[in-house]
C-alpha cells in the first residue's frame, strides 16, 4: 500500500492552501484590500511559471517541497538577470512567497522547515538610486512612439496620457472603469479606488479630457459604466488588461524613443506617476496638493519623496545664479553630484 504524502510533497494540498489564502484568508480573515491581494496573486502565479518554464515541473504537480531555498534563490537571480526587473520588485516577489508559505505553515507542520528556510534566503540589496522620471522631452517623445494609425497604438497612447495626467498607480489605472470618468461635471475629475481601498478625486486636463471623449466614442460607443475603460478582447469577450501589459507597452515605446531621446535605463509604469508629481511640484503646486492627487495617506511619504526635488531646485538655481566660468565648481563634480542626487 502506497505511504500517504506529507503535506508538503502534496501537490494538492499546496493547491487548496494556496487558493484558500488568496480566496478567503486575505479578503475576509485579513482584510486586505483587493490590490494588494491582486499583487499577491501575480507574484505566486510568475513563481509558478518560473517552475514550469525553468525548472520543468508540471503545474499540477508543483508542491510545497519545490518552495525550497535553492530555488527560491535561483528564482531571485531569475527575476534580477533574466527578467530585468529592479531590486526591489525582486524582494517585493519573495514577500509574497514568504507570506503564503507562513501560513502553509500554520495549516501543516510540514511546511515548517521550508517556511524558514524561506526566511533565511536574503533578499537583493536595493541602491538608494535617484528618483527616476521622465524629462519634458522624454515623455513627448515616449507618447509619440505610440502610432496613432493602429487602434491598439490610440489605446496605449491613451493609457500613458491617463496615467500621467491622474498621477496613477498601475494597479488604480488596470481597475478604472467607463463609470470612473466624469467628463461633464463642472470640473472633469476621475474617480480612483487607491491603496487601502480608499477612493480619491482627482481633475483632469483640458487636452486629457478630449483625448477621453475621443477615445470612448470608439473603444465604448455603447457605453456600458461597469465595463474596463481600458481592455483587451480574447474570444469576444472584453477583460481587463494585466500589470505585465502595462509594463511591457511602456517599455516597448521606451525602446522605439531610444533612437531619437536618451532614456533611463531601467523603465516601469511609476515613472509616469513620479514625473506627473515632479512636475506639478516644479510649477509651484504645493505639496498637500499632490499629496492628494497621489492618494498618499501621510503628507511625510510625499515630503520626503521630493527632497530629492528641493535638491534639483536648489541646483537650478546655483546654476543660473553662477554661469559657467573657467573655474569649475565644487558642486559640479560628479562625485558630489551623486550624493546630492540622492534621497
Amino acid at each position: 500500500m502506497n505511504k500517504k504524502a506529507t503535506a508538503d510533497q502534496d501537490s494538492s494540498f499546496f493547491w487548496n492552501s494556496a487558493s484558500e489564502y488568496l480566496n478567503n484568508e486575505l479578503p475576509n480573515i485579513r482584510k486586505k484590500s483587493l490590490n494588494t491581494i491582486d499583487v499577491y496573486r501575480r507574484s505566486l502565479n510568475r513563481y509558478i511559471d518560473f517552475l514550469e518554464k525553468e525548472k520543468s515541473i508540471k503545474r499540477a504537480g508543483i508542491c510545497y517541497q519545490d518552495f525550497n531555498k535553492n530555488n527560491l534563490k535561483n528564482y531571485l537571480l531569475f527575476m534580477k538577470d533574466s527578467q530585468r526587473l529592479s531590486e526591489k520588485t525582486c524582494n517585493l516577489q519573495m514577500t509574497a512567497i514568504r507570506a503564503l508559505l507562513a501560513y502553509a505553515s500554520e495549516e501543516a507542520i510540514d511546511i515548517t522547515a521550508i517556511y524558514l528556510n524561506a526566511k533565511a534566503v536574503k533578499g537583493l540589496t536595493v541602491p538608494k538610486n535617484e528618483i527616476e522620471y521622465f524629462e519634458d522631452g522624454q515623455l513627448k517623445t515616449l507618447l509619440a512612439a505610440s502610432p496613432v494609425d493602429t487602434k491598439l497604438g490610440r489605446r496605449n497612447r491613451m493609457i500613458m496620457i491617463l496615467g500621467y495626467d491622474a498621477g496613477l498607480r498601475v494597479s488604480e489605472l488596470i481597475n478604472l472603469t467607463v463609470s470612473s470618468l466624469h467628463l461633464d461635471a463642472e470640473v472633469p475629475y476621475v474617480t480612483i479606488l487607491g491603496k487601502g481601498s480608499k477612493y480619491r478625486n482627482v481633475p483632469l486636463m483640458s487636452k486629457t479630457i478630449e483625448h477621453l471623449k475621443t477615445y470612448l466614442k470608439e473603444f465604448h460607443p455603447m457605453i456600458k459604466m461597469d465595463t474596463p475603460l481600458f481592455y483587451a478582447t480574447t474570444h469576444g469577450v472584453q477583460h481587463y488588461l494585466s500589470d505585465d501589459t502595462m509594463q511591457d507597452l511602456l517599455k516597448k515605446y521606451a525602446d522605439a524613443s531610444r533612437c531619437t531621446i536618451a532614456m533611463p535605463e531601467k523603465i516601469h509604469f511609476h515613472m509616469l506617476r513620479k514625473t506627473r508629481a515632479m512636475d506639478l511640484y516644479q510649477a509651484g503646486c504645493p505639496l498637500s496638493y499632490i499629496q492628494q492627487i497621489l492618494g498618499h495617506e501621510s503628507i511625510s511619504t510625499t515630503s520626503g519623496f521630493y527632497a530629492f526635488a528641493t535638491l534639483k531646485t536648489l541646483a537650478d538655481a546655483i546654476e543660473k545664479a553662477n554661469p559657467s566660468g573657467s573655474e569649475e565648481k565644487l558642486w559640479k563634480d560628479e562625485t558630489v553630484l551623486k550624493q546630492l542626487y540622492r534621497l
